[in-house]
Formats: structure tokens, C-alpha cells, sequence
């Protein structure tokens, strides 16, 4: 009974902090905050969710987010992407960061971007499904960007393991500035998986506190396909 309550205890935890993180609390009582030098973060929210909530009953609402999300939790589970939190109707992940993985697992952005088509994709075939059934659903909008950043634990009670830095912020000006079914990255990010995608240059485009950054919007598959 005590091993099956350790393992129960253990997989609750492991539903809110990563593998790494987990342990380290575990072992020593807290978390010391990670430097990391190349992550790449995923920012997505929901286009006119105010407006399409309106017309959904409260238990409807909950019902289609979480289907939602639950969906995005197994695409970022079948490419290893650390799923960081929900925010309303935004969903924050990031590559690159403590993981239950092997130690050989490199930081790779192709893996967001290939995440970011399938959640394009499923969230596109709910759309039709729900246009053919005369119903309401959510345009889904992705921003990536990659860098730096700083990822840990806050907070004494209802402990929450979360990211931040400017990496983080870009992101989500990126999916602030992305057009519904698409997929905008910065040059970064553009720089690191140019050969293997093709991408449509947006120019600068003006961000909170940012400036002018280059914004580049994913358009297909592989290029050489």
C-alpha cells in the first residue's frame, strides 16, 4: 500500500513539475531557479475567445477548452515539449528545459515547429467539424520565439514551476501579431530551422517594449517536399 500511495504521490507530482524539478524538491525542500542558455518557446490563445464564449454555456466552455488542451498535452508529449502552463485561453510550453528525457536529448526547435503544425491541424478539423454541426469554435493563433531564459519554482503554497524572461515575452508578442491557422516566428528561430521549413517574411512588425522585430510566418511542410 505504501509503495502504490509513493507512486500515486509521485505521479500527481510530476503532473505539475518536471521530472528534474520534481526530484529536486523532493530531495532538498526547493528548487533553485535554472539559467538556460537556448530554449524555444510556444505561446498560443484562442482568436475572439471573449466573443465565442458568450455563445457557449459556462460547462460547454470548460468542456471545449479542455479538449483543447488536452489534445495540445499529447502532441507536446509525443515531442517531448515541457508544457509550463494555461493562462485562460493561452497555453505556454518550451523545448529545451528539465525533462524526463535521456541525457543525450538535444534543444531542437524543429520539434515546436512540427508541435505548432499539429495543433494548426487539429484545431482546423474541430473548426470544420463544429461549422458543419452550426457551431461556435476558437481560430487558434501560435507564436515562437528562441533564446534564454530562466525557469523554477515560486511561491510556498500551491507551487507552480514557470518561465521567464525576455525569450518568454517575444513569444507571446509574436502570437499576439499571428494571423489565425498560422504559425509566427522571429528570425531566431527561423535561423535555426530555415532549411527544413518554408516561411513567408512578414518584415518588422512592432512589439511592446520590443521595437521593430523581424517576423516570419510558417507556410508548409518541408521545403524539399
Amino acid at each position: 500500500i505504501i509503495i502504490a500511495e509513493k507512486k500515486r504521490s509521485d505521479e500527481l507530482l510530476l503532473n505539475i513539475l518536471p521530472f528534474e524539478t520534481a526530484n529536486e524538491l523532493k530531495s532538498n525542500g526547493k528548487v533553485i531557479a535554472r539559467d538556460y542558455e537556448m530554449v524555444t518557446v510556444l505561446f498560443t490563445d484562442f482568436k475572439d475567445f471573449t466573443l465565442i464564449s458568450e455563445k457557449l454555456s459556462p460547462k460547454d466552455l470548460v468542456d471545449e477548452i479542455d479538449m483543447c488542451y488536452c489534445a495540445f498535452d499529447t502532441i507536446m508529449e509525443k515531442y517531448g515539449i515541457e508544457k509550463i502552463k494555461t493562462i485562460g485561453d493561452a497555453y505556454l510550453s518550451a523545448d529545451g528545459i528539465a525533462h524526463n528525457l535521456p541525457d543525450s536529448y538535444q534543444h531542437n526547435p524543429a520539434n515546436v515547429i512540427d508541435a505548432a503544425f499539429e495543433i494548426i491541424e487539429f484545431m482546423n478539423n474541430k473548426f470544420t467539424q463544429r461549422m458543419a454541426e452550426g457551431k461556435p469554435f476558437f481560430r487558434i493563433r501560435i507564436g515562437v520565439h528562441s533564446g534564454p531564459l530562466v525557469a523554477g519554482v515560486v511561491g510556498r503554497t500551491k507551487f507552480a514551476y514557470d518561465i521567464w524572461g525576455d525569450t518568454v515575452n517575444t513569444a507571446a508578442r509574436m502570437e499576439q501579431n499571428s494571423e489565425p491557422g498560422k504559425i509566427n516566428v522571429t528570425s531566431v528561430t527561423y535561423n535555426m530551422v530555415a532549411s527544413k521549413y518554408n516561411f513567408t517574411f512578414r518584415g518588422k512588425i512592432e512589439a511592446k517594449n520590443k521595437g521593430f522585430i523581424d517576423c516570419l510566418l510558417y507556410t508548409s511542410d518541408a521545403a524539399d517536399e
